[in-house]
């Protein structure tokens, strides 16, 4: 059975709110201090605290960075990362190229599928902030990409989630935010122009919450990690976790919570994808040679249903249920095969019972049955039709006949 981990992102993310997620679902502390000691960041120690978010007990990571300027602390904020850049030759401490940064990831103590991810992160990060401002990556000398809680943040989150070993991350539609980001660049609209880019191809939303909910790092992880967005999936649940933002939100609690679970309350559950099309102008003998093309292409299962369409006309439902990597092909031979002109789609969980054939002897031949149980338990059980037929046109009896007395037969058995 799978392990599925979800990002519940109902106020957004951030670096520090998913690390915070992982200690609170019970990540070791120790152990990500020892995987983050390895960068070896001097100055820099990391702590974790129970806070209160709007009533829900929450984790709130903190990176300490004390190799700055002396005393002071640099905590990330959550709804106000600064984004500062300096494309100039004297740079503040913290801000270090993408080279540098991939030379440190490469010399910890991190798994080499770690670093492989981490470095990948930090790349895309950087090509980013690159497309932002329009210059090779190699110019790029970023506050968001160098500074330490950055770091931290990335390469412990990539820490965490191989701790987790998810087989299937999943999210929720990520709440963005809204009102406006304050960087060196002046004051400019959430989501900032680096979310903004991180997130295409995601789903995003706003409940008007005036804050910078959905950080970069934040829409990075989550990005990168999760392989569809969508409700939370059935689930037996394993951990939850709450990593808290760094304040208080009016009206919602500032936490990401992360579940984690096993793929599917009961039964066997696997990822299909529904293709459907409406067709209205088609020489109905098709469609019998388009279900036998579809099924050849790997399609599980096809049938059409009568549907009503525009201008009042009669036409029918195309609905195809496959495999997740045979829809392109299958879209291909909607479009050859029929007169269609688009085609949707939707990947959802479909639970199978577990099958058996076993033959009986009845009265009048051997008779296949399709056992089906769920969690071991007979749920359902059917004579096979074809057999049923054979046996009939040889014994000259209806059908019905045969299949009450092959039921009868499996009963008594």
């Amino acid at each position: 059975m799978a392990k599925v981990l979800y990002f519940d992102c109902f106020s957004g993310a951030s670096g520090d709110m998913v690390l915070g997620a992982l200690l609170d679902a019970g990540l070791p502390l120790d152990e990500l201090r020892a995987a983050l000691g390895s960068l070896a960041l001097d100055g820099v120690t990391i702590d974790a605290e129970q806070v209160d978010r709007s009533g829900i007990g929450a984790t709130k990571f903190r990176v300490h960075d004390r190799g700055g300027d002396p005393g002071h602390d640099h905590h990330h904020d959550h709804h106000r990362d600064h984004h500062r850049h300096d494309h100039g030759h004297h740079r503040r401490r913290g801000h270090r190229k993408l080279s540098e940064i991939c030379a440190m990831v490469n010399r910890s103590a991190l798994s080499d599928a770690a670093k492989e991810r981490a470095g990948r992160l930090f790349r895309r990060l950087a090509e980013t902030e690159a497309a932002i401002h329009r210059k090779p990556v190699e110019e790029i000398t970023l506050h968001e990409v160098g500074a330490v809680d950055s770091i931290i943040d990335v390469a412990g989150a990539v820490f965490g989630l191989e701790w987790v070993g998810a087989d299937r991350i999943v999210a929720s539609p990520l709440n963005v935010g809204s009102g406006t980001v304050t960087c060196e660049h002046g004051v400019l609209p959430a989501p900032a122009p680096a979310t903004t880019r991180l997130v295409a191809g995601a789903p995003i939303y706003s409940t008007g919450v005036e804050a910078e909910l959905l950080t970069p790092t934040g829409a990075l992880l989550v990005t990168d990690y999760a392989s569809e967005y969508g409700p939370m999936p059935a689930l037996r649940v394993r951990q939850v976790g709450y990593g808290a933002g760094d304040r208080e939100l009016s009206g919602a609690p500032n936490v990401l919570r992360v579940v984690v679970g096993d793929d599917g309350a009961a039964g066997a559950f696997e990822r299909v994808v529904v293709i459907e099309c409406e067709i209205d102008d088609m020489n109905p003998q098709i469609f019998g040679l388009l279900m036998d093309r579809l099924h050849a292409e790997g399609a599980l299962d096809v049938f059409y249903a009568p549907i009503q369409m525009k201008k009042n006309r009669p036409g029918t439902l195309v609905s195809v249920v496959a495999p997740p990597d045979r829809r392109e092909a299958l879209a291909g031979r909607l479009f050859r095969e029929t007169t269609t002109i688009g085609v949707r789609f939707t990947e959802m969980n479909r639970e199978r019972l577990e099958r058996e054939q076993v033959q009986v002897e009845t009265p009048l031949g051997p008779v296949r049955f399709k056992v089906a149980r769920r969690g071991g338990d007979v749920v359902n059980v059917a004579p096979e039709f074809d057999d049923c037929v054979r046996i009939a046109e040889r014994r000259d009896v209806s059908v019905k006949t045969v299949q009450a007395m092959a039921t009868k037969a499996y009963l008594e058995r």
